[in-house]
């Protein structure tokens, strides 16, 4: 059964002021980092790592040079796709060792039972995601070139439905039909896997099961929950995914404490 380690909106550069002044970035670092040794310490297998989008928190050089190194792994494949706050460019130029690109970054990748389709949601210059043209063509000849008989998750940053939460759902994937259009074409897609909403979340798109991700530098409240929108004194978390033989994804939260 693949097994998925599920993480999203590390955010490295975000600096917090506190009562000794700002922090330079320092803080949402060494959430990200603790969080990737809390996975490099488990006492058993899983299949990859997934962080979907807001690698960095300003798209710069500097903080996609922080993003390769806090989240390098001995022992798991690290796959990354970008959110909002990244930029196409760097994020290539950097994390990818490409040429600088305007283009989505899409990436198709074959696991032991289990292909992941990492897809760019993001539109350059605005916070809110859609699936362009580009990207829904790769998305679908991908899909069409994939073996039927292993399943496959689709991951991407922005939420396709509204998760109730004010600070995120304005800002969400739009047009989100047309990816639900290519997604009921192919069968063997088993789950919809995503971020952006600093809070895990499931429900369901496009027949499928839809997981959202915890943020792991802060996390986002509901309405009725209070205080402010997001609240960055709670702990990290990450999401593990379980795929069984009836393709059926149960998924754990769990708290990173140290």
């Amino acid at each position: 059964m693949p097994v998925i380690a599920h993480l999203s909106d590390i955010h490295l550069g975000q600096v917090r002021t506190g009562p000794d002044g700002p922090d330079g970035g320092a803080r949402a670092e060494a959430r990200a980092a603790r969080v990737m040794a809390h996975l490099e310490a488990l006492p058993g297998p899983i299949d990859a790592v997934l962080v979907t989008g807001d690698l960095a928190d300003h798209g710069l050089a500097e903080e996609y040079a922080a993003v390769a190194r806090v989240l390098a792994s001995d022992r798991w494949p690290v796959l990354t796709c970008p959110g909002n706050h990244d930029v196409r460019e760097a994020y290539r130029a950097v994390l990818l060792g490409e040429e600088p690109s305007a283009a989505p970054v899409n990436r198709l990748h074959e696991l032991p039972g289990l292909t992941v389709l990492m897809c760019d949601s993001s539109v350059p210059g605005r916070d809110e995601g859609r699936f362009d043209e580009e990207t829904l063509g790769w998305l679908d000849t991908a899909l069409s070139r994939a073996r039927r008989d292993v399943p496959a998750v689709v991951a991407f940053h922005h939420p396709p439905v509204e998760l109730h939460l004010p600070v995120v759902d304005p800002i969400r994937l739009l047009d989100e039909e047309r990816l639900a259009a290519v997604l009921r074409c192919h069968p063997q897609v088993a789950a919809v896997l995503c971020g952006h909403a600093h809070t895990p979340a499931t429900t369901r798109f496009a027949g499928l099961p839809l997981a959202v991700a915890p943020g792991v530098v802060s996390t986002a409240l509901l309405p009725f929950e209070g205080g402010e929108e997001l609240e960055f004194d709670h702990p990290p978390m990450v999401s593990f995914h379980i795929l069984d033989a009836q393709r059926r994804l149960t998924t754990h939260h769990r708290i990173v404490l140290s």
